[in-house]
C-alpha cells in the first residue's frame, strides 16, 4: 500500500493510508522519544494515566460512554520500542464513515477526543488525578514484575541488556522495577508537559477519508497541542562487535534451560540479512527450526531474530540444562552453514517466499500497517512494503552469503535451574 506522509505543524507528522477495503478506520497518535533509563518509565506511564479521562470525560465511565455513542469506537494506549526511541500513544478503532448509518461522520468526533486525551487530560489542582496515578504506577509495577514469569521473554530481554550494555537498545521499553518505585505524581505531571511540547509526533490514519479532511480533522483536534524545542529521533548506531565474547549466567528455580546468542552483523546489506536470518533461524522452514529442534531434539524452541537498526542477530532457544554445549555447538554449525552456503535450492526459495509473503500480507491488517509506519517513522526509514518486496525479491544468493560471512558471536546468555549451578 503506498501512503503518503507530511508534516503537518512543527515536529507533527501525518502518514496517510487510503484504504476501502475494510469496515474501520485507524487513528494512531504517537510520541516518539529517545530511550533513557531516567525517563523510560515515565514515558510508559503517561498514556495509561491519560487514557484515564479528560476535561469532558473525567473517568473512564463517562469516557466510555462517549465512546459507545460513537457506534462503539476503541481507543487505546500503546507502549513500543522501535529502535532506540520509545513510542507512546495511543490507537483510535471506529466504523468507517463508508459504513455508518445515516451518513454519520465519526472521524472527527474520535479525532477529538484523542485530542482531549493528550491535550486535555482529568485533573485535580494542577497536577494528575492522584488515585489514576496511584493506580496505573501499581498496574504498570505489575507489568514489569511479570516479564521474568514468562523466561523465554525474560531470556530474550536479559541478552539484549547485556550485549548492549550502556547504549539505549538494551532498554526496556517499561523501564525496570527501581525506575517505576521512584515514580513521583509532581513529577510525572512535569515529564508530560515536556512530552507534548518536545517529542516528534507521528500519525498515522487508515480508511476511506481524503487525505485533506483528516489533516483538517487532526490539526482541530490538536490546535491546543504545545510544541517548543522539538528533539530529534535518536538514529541507532550498529553494535560494535566485541573483541572477546561476553558470557552471562544467571541460576533461576526453572526446569528448562534458556540459551540466548546475540550476534553482530558487519554489512549495511539489509535485504541479504533479512533473508540469510530467516534461513537461518527467522521461520519454521529454517534451519534452526529443522535441523536443531526437529532433527536433533536439541532444543523445545529455536529462533532468530534479525535486528535491522542495530545491526545485530539474536538466538532465543530453550533447552535441558545438560544439552548446552550441544546446542551452542549445533546453532553455531547451522550459522556457518548459512555462511559457506551450505543449503537446498527450496531453503533459499522458501525463505524468500516467507518475507515476500509477510510483506504481501501487511496490507490485509490496519493493525499490522500502522506498526510497519510507525517503526519506519521512529527509525529515520522511507521504505514501503512494496519497495522492500522488490529488495528481497532481487537479493542473490551470493549476496546473502557475502552479508552472512559478516556475522560474529559477540555475547552468550544462558539461564540456567538452581540445582545446575550447585
Amino acid at each position: 500500500m503506498e501512503g503518503t506522509r507530511k508534516e503537518i505543524a512543527a515536529g507533527v507528522y501525518l502518514t496517510y493510508l487510503p484504504a476501502q477495503k475494510f469496515k474501520t478506520s485507524l487513528l494512531s497518535a504517537q510520541f516518539v522519544t529517545p530511550l533513557s533509563q531516567e525517563r523510560v518509565s515515565a514515558c510508559a506511564l503517561l498514556p495509561a494515566v491519560l487514557r484515564r479521562g479528560t476535561v469532558s470525560c473525567p473517568d473512564l465511565g463517562a469516557l466510555s460512554e462517549q465512546l459507545d455513542r460513537l457506534y462503539g469506537a476503541r481507543i487505546d494506549y500503546t507502549v513500543r520500542k522501535r529502535g532506540e526511541n520509545q513510542c507512546v500513544g495511543f490507537v483510535a478503532s471506529l466504523i468507517d464513515d463508508s459504513f455508518v448509518p445515516g451518513g454519520e461522520k465519526l472521524l472527527e468526533p474520535v479525532a477529538d477526543i484523542l485530542g482531549e486525551l493528550i491535550c486535555d487530560p482529568a485533573t485535580e489542582r494542577g497536577r494528575f488525578v492522584p488515585a489514576y496515578f496511584e493506580s496505573e504506577k501499581q498496574n504498570l509495577a505489575d507489568a514489569v514484575r511479570s516479564i521474568i514469569n514468562d523466561k523465554r521473554d525474560y531470556a530474550d530481554l536479559r541478552l539484549l541488556q547485556e550485549m548492549c550494555t550502556g547504549e539505549p537498545y538494551g532498554i526496556s521499553r517499561l523501564g525496570d522495577e527501581k525506575s517505576v518505585e521512584k515514580l513521583q505524581l509532581q513529577k510525572l505531571y512535569a515529564q508530560y508537559g515536556d512530552l507534548i511540547s518536545t517529542a516528534r509526533l507521528e500519525l498515522i490514519y487508515s480508511g476511506s477519508a481524503a487525505l485533506e479532511r483528516v489533516e483538517q480533522a487532526l490539526l482541530h483536534a490538536l490546535a491546543t497541542l504545545p510544541r517548543d524545542g522539538i528533539r530529534d529521533i535518536a538514529l541507532a548506531t550498529p553494535h560494535v562487535l566485541r573483541p572477546e565474547v561476553k558470557v552471562v549466567e544467571d541460576a533461576m528455580d526453572v526446569t528448562q534451560g534458556k540459551l540466548g546468542m546475540g550476534f553482530a552483523c558487519g554489512s549495511e546489506d539489509t535485504a541479504a540479512l533479512l533473508m540469510g536470518n530467516t534461513i537461518f533461524g527467522g521461520s519454521s522452514n529454517s534451519k534452526l527450526f529443522l535441523n536443531v529442534r526437529e532433527k536433533l531434539s536439541l532444543c523445545y524452541f529455536a529462533s532468530s531474530v534479525y535486528h535491522r537498526q542495530k545491526g545485530m542477530i539474536t538466538v532465543s532457544s530453550g533447552i535441558e540444562f545438560q544439552n548446552y554445549q550441544k546446542a551452542y555447538d549445533e546453532i553455531t554449525l547451522q550459522l556457518k552453514a548459512v555462511q559457506d552456503g551450505d543449503l537446498e535450492d527450496w531453503e533459499l526459495e522458501g525463505a524468500r517466499s516467507t518475507l515476500l509473503n509477510a510483506y504481501a500480507s501487511m496490507g490485509d491488517s490496519q493493525g499490522k500497517l500502522e506498526n510497519f509506519y510507525l517503526g519506519q517513522a521512529a527509525t529515520g526509514q522511507a521504505e514501503t512494503p512494496d519497495l522492500l518486496a522488490k529488495e528481497i525479491q532481487n537479493v542473490t544468493a551470493d549476496r546473502i552469503f557475502a552479508a552472512m560471512r559478516t556475522v560474529s558471536l559477540d555475547t552468550v546468555y544462558f539461564l540456567k535451574g538452581k540445582e545446575a549451578a550447585e
